[in-house]
């Protein structure tokens, strides 16, 4: 097997990397830094990168069957359109509470989107899980699954769509629902807690495994669909958020971490937290699949037109 060390392949230093994403269409990884409102592509064959602005703090972005991105930014769910670096709302979310943000999303086989929102101020639970589904005139059907949270993360399926995972991060706890055929959940229980650090983005391996994101404890935690728990992969960064598989063949791992609440000793000491990394493994991961596509290009009120930063 290979031995799973990271190294950096970008070292841009991000406040807080988040929601690594592979495009199969176009073999590259997406990602967003949250704190500096920033949208992020690599493309390992020719180690290109490119950057766009956001207009509102980005908390994921997941492709679209169209070519563009759903991108959840700090107010709800905006259009991102990478050819001209545009985004347009496209649905206000909890508009009723002004302190709390978009955070970790993922679209699962059946083209369905769950997305986390989060007490800004990281105290109060206030955030809610949802259900997003495109019906068929093209509209968003935004459903809350389940509330009180204070800070969200990392939503993903088992391989077989039955089980459903959830962080509730400031609790450490790691949640498992059942999920029905409509997307419904039931069940909620823990289905693994953390003591050194806290779970961010989790995602799913093809054998149904777990990968996890560990803020504040520099490593990847791993576990087995029964809840066992696997060798940890150790990494040259505290801040450890979310990991995601891609590649020709889903076995490269690609890691976004943060500098977000670290003081100058420790950056110092791990002076490349903040950049994204990679390792190989033996088991793939699961493709990422595509929201439905309706037209996003012509729908909603363009917001910002940057364009992107190649570099």
């Amino acid at each position: 097997m290979d031995t799973m060390t990271p190294h950096c392949i970008w070292d841009l230093k991000a406040q807080l990397g988040e929601g690594p994403v592979w495009v199969a269409a176009e073999q590259a990884l997406y990602f967003v830094d949250i704190v500096g409102s920033a949208i992020h592509r690599y493309t390992p064959a020719t180690q290109a990168t490119m950057s766009w602005k956001a207009p509102r703090r980005p908390g994921f972005l997941v492709p679209v069957a169209d070519g563009t991105f759903m991108c959840g930014l700090q107010d709800g769910l905006h259009a991102f359109d990478p050819e001209g670096g545009k985004f347009s709302v496209q649905a206000v979310v909890e508009p009723d509470r002004p302190g709390n943000r978009i955070n970790d999303g993922y679209v699962d086989p059946r083209g369905r989107l769950w997305f986390g929102t989060m007490d800004d101020g990281e105290a109060t639970p206030s955030g809610a899980l949802y259900c997003v589904t495109r019906e068929g005139d093209g509209t968003l059907r935004i459903v809350r699954q389940d509330e009180g949270y204070v800070v969200t993360n990392g939503p993903a399926l088992s391989p077989d769509g039955r089980t459903l995972y959830h962080n509730d991060s400031h609790r450490q706890s790691i949640y498992a629902f059942d999920v029905s055929d409509s997307g419904a959940l039931a069940n909620r229980r823990v289905f693994a807690r953390l003591s050194d650090g806290y779970p961010d983005g989790v995602v799913v391996d093809s054998a149904g495994c777990l990968w996890v994101g560990v803020w504040g404890g520099g490593r990847i935690e791993r576990f087995t669909p029964d809840g066992q728990r696997l060798a940890p992969v150790m990494m040259p960064a505290r801040n450890v958020t979310k990991v995601a598989f891609g590649g020709e063949d889903y076995r490269t791992v690609f890691v976004t971490t943060a500098r977000k609440g670290l003081d100058g000793d420790v950056l110092a000491a791990q002076p490349q937290t903040g950049g994204l990394f990679t390792f190989r493994v033996d088991v793939p991961g699961q493709p990422q699949a595509t929201f439905p596509a309706s037209g996003m290009r012509e729908l909603g009120r363009e917001l910002h037109a940057p364009g992107g930063e190649s570099r």
